[in-house]
């Protein structure tokens, strides 16, 4: 059983920056794909980042636009959020699989309990 615990939400103003993180099981990151989905109120959960782990490549859902990092460091995953908008309130959530899903599959194997982010115009 993989356990997942994200924090860093928060409230912030359109045009600022969260960094979200999601602690595990140090060896989960060499063994199981991790990603960030995100559910905004009133819509479907759907895919903001993902990280392989095999080779390290990496994944955006478009609405990202470069503004998103996702990355390991200090066995923690990470989401770096800059010029935030509106639309992007949302509960986060990390996720993790031991196959190598995409993030328009929702059906990933192990999630956390989601963090709050919320910005305001």
């Amino acid at each position: 059983q993989v356990q997942l615990a994200e924090s860093g939400g928060g409230s912030v103003q359109a045009g600022g920056s969260l960094t979200l993180s999601c602690t595990t099981d140090k060896y989960t990151y060499s063994t199981y794909q991790m990603a960030w989905f995100r559910q905004p109120p009133g819509k479907e959960r759907e895919g903001v980042a993902l990280i392989s782990n095999h080779g390290g490549g990496t994944y955006y859902g478009d609405f990202v636009e470069g503004r998103f990092t996702i990355f390991i460091s200090q066995n923690t995953l990470y989401l770096q959020m800059n010029n935030l908008k509106p639309d992007d309130t949302a509960m986060y959530y990390c996720a993790a699989d031991y196959y190598q899903k995409r993030l328009a599959d929702p059906l990933w194997a192990f999630w956390g309990r989601g963090t709050q982010v919320t910005v305001s115009s």
